[in-house]
């Protein structure tokens, strides 16, 4: 799940958000601390890194601030996926580089995966920053600080093949108290030819299983009742114990993550379709509190497209796993990443990936138009030959159809009750709460007396647009006077 236009602050020192509202930068600099300002874009992978990188600094003397003018140290956790990905962090450095020359001393700092692959470019010939890390680098920042406020350049960016950060308690930079994510393994062994990823992020490695499950632990005796594993693959999870030789699955993890406790909500993010099992699919079938909700990327509905993108699978395959999805889960949410204006697709194929968004009912996609990275596969083998109006006009009826087939979902859904957790205050009322199902749909919903963020509450549906549902708390003591108001109002 990409994240490619965060809500940017139009006052730099206002805080930054991500497409879900939380928030990324946190606390007022300490008298005793120097004091850190972080930005995240891309996947969320990413959101969790700049934890493990807040988690460092804590302890070197670091402590986060909201205050970018005010910052010692400013840093810039980025994604390279898309063109226009990179071309956003870059005119973020130069804002930061203003800041810069009111503040002298101030250090910038690029992390992860476009300063993996970049490397030296942005020290030393756009001369934006002061240090690049990589994502395997983060142990060695207190070090390359050191050396940059002494006038050195700071750079890390070699790729490992054990490094999970298993051993590091995230630092937690949100305000809401409720959801986290946990990282269960890193990098990626799937050659994707669009994508950059396995050059930025390396091969995979799984983490320790005990280490993730304590985490969890950790997390809901600290009141969060919500954990996302992540993984760029997390299907492909396999960690041996050294010491019994036993094999730890995807779907092993899974329900011991889910016995940690039933009010603590399990979910994860990414998986890639060849991988997902049918062991998996029951372990959600068979544990409430794993949320009936799957990312499965299809990213082409055209198996010639898919051949060339070299997914693994074609579009019969694919279907075939969508429809066992729905066989054993039958209340299951999908959603999808979906690439248009790839190398050479026709229009006939275009459609075919209009079909398959009508037909797999997705609940949301991510959706984009082709970008061609650097040395990628797909940049060395193939020409990027769709001109960029008819990427853009084939992206615009894409998320057209995506709009109706959510629309008719959450219609669907209207008069249904579901079991919702309180993340916090609408952003429109405080009257009203916002929240998620099972299935990762956002419910608004007015505030009852004796309930608060954190708890779960049943809420009858009412009504909804495209990406929201609106509903009410049922058996609440306002529930009658409240759907008596929802009435007149439509009347």
């Amino acid at each position: 799940m990409y994240n490619d236009n965060p809500t940017l602050p139009k006052d730099p020192n206002k805080i930054l958000h991500d497409r879900q509202g939380e928030v990324l930068v946190m606390a007022d600099k300490s008298a005793n601390h120097k004091s850190f300002y972080i930005e995240s874009y891309g996947c969320q992978m990413n959101f969790s890194d700049s934890e493990i990188v807040a988690s460092i600094l804590a302890e070197h003397g670091y402590g986060p601030t909201r205050e970018l003018e005010t910052a010692d140290l400013i840093l810039i956790n980025t994604c390279s996926i898309r063109e226009k990905a990179e071309d956003t962090v870059r005119k973020r450095l130069q804002l930061f580089n203003k800041v810069k020359r009111e503040k002298p001393g101030t250090l910038i700092g690029v992390l992860g995966c476009m300063a993996e692959r970049l490397k030296t470019k942005l020290l030393d010939q756009e001369k934006l920053v002061d240090l690049v890390v990589g994502p395997d680098a983060y142990r060695d920042l207190p070090n390359l600080l050191q050396g940059a406020s002494e006038g050195d350049k700071g750079i890390n960016v070699l790729l490992s093949r054990e490094e999970t950060y298993a051993d590091i308690s995230p630092l937690r930079l949100d305000n809401n108290g409720v959801t986290a994510f946990i990282s269960i393994m890193r990098g990626c062994d799937n050659m994707c030819s669009f994508c950059v990823v396995p050059f930025t992020r390396g091969r995979e490695r799984s983490r320790n299983a005990f280490t993730i499950v304590s985490e969890a632990v950790d997390l809901y005796q600290r009141g969060y009742k919500e954990v996302t594993l992540l993984g760029q693959n997390v299907d492909s999870y396999k960690w041996e114990n050294p010491e019994t030789k036993v094999i730890v699955s995807f779907a092993s993890l899974l329900k011991m993550v889910a016995e940690v406790h039933p009010d603590l909500r399990v979910r994860f993010s990414t998986s890639h379709p060849k991988d997902i099992t049918d062991e998996v699919l029951y372990a959600i079938r068979d544990n409430e509190n794993i949320c009936n909700y799957i990312h499965l990327p299809i990213q082409s509905g055209s198996s010639r497209v898919l051949e060339l993108m070299n997914r693994t699978y074609d579009r019969e395959w694919y279907t075939a796993k969508v429809n066992r999805i729905y066989e054993i889960i039958p209340d299951c949410a999908i959603s999808s990443d979906v690439i248009t204006g790839f190398c050479t697709e026709t229009e006939a194929e275009h459609q075919e990936t209009i079909e398959m968004i009508q037909w797999a009912k997705y609940t949301m996609s991510f959706m984009f138009y082709y970008s061609e990275r650097p040395g990628t596969l797909a940049a060395r083998k193939y020409d990027d030959d769709i001109p960029l109006e008819v990427k853009k006009r084939r992206l615009s009826e894409i998320i057209e159809v995506q709009a109706e087939v959510s629309h008719q979902h959450n219609i669907n859904d209207i008069g249904k009750t579901f079991k919702v957790l309180i993340e916090g205050i609408s952003k429109r009322s405080n009257q009203e709460y916002k929240g998620r199902n099972s299935q990762y749909k956002v419910i608004i919903f007015p505030v009852e007396e004796g309930t608060e963020i954190g708890n779960y509450v049943d809420v009858k549906v009412t009504s909804c647009t495209t990406a929201t549902l609106r509903g009410i708390i049922v058996d609440g003591p306002n529930t009658q006077a409240t759907l008596s108001q929802q009435q007149a109002s439509r009347v």
